[in-house]
């Protein structure tokens, strides 16, 4: 087991491990709760649900609330099927919920404790790599609106992540490796040491030993923690986590959500360093490190057809636009990136035509 703690705000652990053993230790060290709402998903609903209530049930009186999996469920009218069982299960200010699932999970799940009666805590339990490795720290919650990703949303911190590795083996094949693009993104912008692990033990990730996977996780959100300490409300540090994000959010939208999200940002990322290397901003050999490393992980399959005018009206309306211009992250080298406010459409143009070309 390892364990970290993120910092900045308000402080809480995140505990690394393989089984739910220590779950309900862990969160009464944290909160004591009158009672608890378990927020999960079709899917990981009816494989841990049962086995986290066992352990939740001697803490405080305990409700599940389930929806249908998929990002299709990301929207206000989830959210407010959620408010009614809170208020049906009579859930007060000293209540806890505990989001079990994704990142969908998450997101709405936090997004719901951030708003009822102003604010209840919350307790993410991860079950993916992107939401273990990302969406579950940093306290980024939210739901889409009429089509755009996370349009509506807020920054809430949980109280307590618990990331248990051995849930992985139940995720299918396609949506681990689609994953690994957030852990390879840590990698990227600011650790040249996790990029050089996952070189070295792709084999073990990829087969998901766990001892490998534990030693992932725990650098991959070490980067996570480092980067939102210093910039809880995406100010300005921050916005390196979106390498990749700017172009993969448009390609993910304009897909109908049909290409997983870790894939359009490992696309996304491809794309960014393109742009770099022909601004001399990053050499050949770092563009070429980034490409082979995301084909090394799967993540490069041959691209479904797009319209790229479609891709650039999303990215033109994308929420990291600031003043009339869309932030860019664009890579340096290996673990360095910078944000730019200059990327022009051609420039984007450009480079989702490299990866139509390059994904094949």
């Amino acid at each position: 087991m390892k364990q970290l703690q993120k910092t900045a705000t308000r402080p809480y652990h995140i505990i690394v491990t393989t089984d739910f053993n220590k779950l309900k230790e862990s969160i009464c060290e944290v909160v004591k709760p009158s009672s608890i709402m378990v927020i999960t998903d079709t899917h990981v609903g009816p494989l841990y649900l049962e086995e986290v209530c066992k352990q939740l049930e001697t803490i405080a009186p305990v409700f599940s609330h389930q929806f249908e999996a998929g990002e299709q469920s990301k929207y206000l009218g989830t959210i407010t099927k959620i408010y009614d069982k809170l208020i049906e299960c009579e859930m007060d200010r000293s209540s806890l919920i505990v989001a079990l699932g994704g990142g969908v999970v998450g997101d709405m799940s936090g997004f719901v404790a951030s708003s009822y009666m102003r604010g209840i805590p919350f307790v993410q339990i991860p079950t993916t790599i992107v939401a273990q490795n990302d969406s579950s720290i940093g306290g980024k919650v939210g739901v889409d609106y009429l089509k755009h990703k996370n349009m509506v949303g807020a920054f809430y911190q949980p109280v307590l992540v618990y990331t248990n590795l051995s849930t992985l083996r139940t995720l299918p094949e396609r949506e681990m490796i689609s994953g690994l693009a957030e852990v390879l993104k840590h990698a990227f912008i600011k650790n040249k040491a996790l990029y050089d692990y996952l070189n070295d033990k792709k084999d073990k990730i990829l087969e998901q030993d766990l001892v490998a996977l534990e030693e992932m996780t725990y650098y991959s959100c070490l980067v996570k923690c480092s980067v939102v300490e210093e910039d809880t409300k995406e100010l300005g540090l921050r916005k390196i986590l979106n390498f990749g994000h700017t172009l993969g959010h448009a390609l993910e939208t304009v897909s109908d959500f049909t290409i997983l999200h870790g894939e359009c940002v490992a696309y996304g990322i491809v794309a960014a360093s393109f742009i770099s290397y022909k601004r001399g901003l990053c050499t050949q050999e770092t563009l070429e490190n980034v490409t082979n490393l995301c084909k090394s992980y799967h993540l490069l399959q041959p691209v479904m057809p797009f319209d790229i005018k479609e891709v650039l009206h999303h990215v033109l309306f994308d929420k990291k636009k600031a003043y009339g211009k869309v932030a860019f992250i664009l890579i340096n080298d290996i673990g360095a990136v910078e944000i730019v406010k200059d990327v022009t459409e051609d420039e984007m143009q450009q480079s989702l035509i490299y990866i139509q070309e390059t994904c094949q």
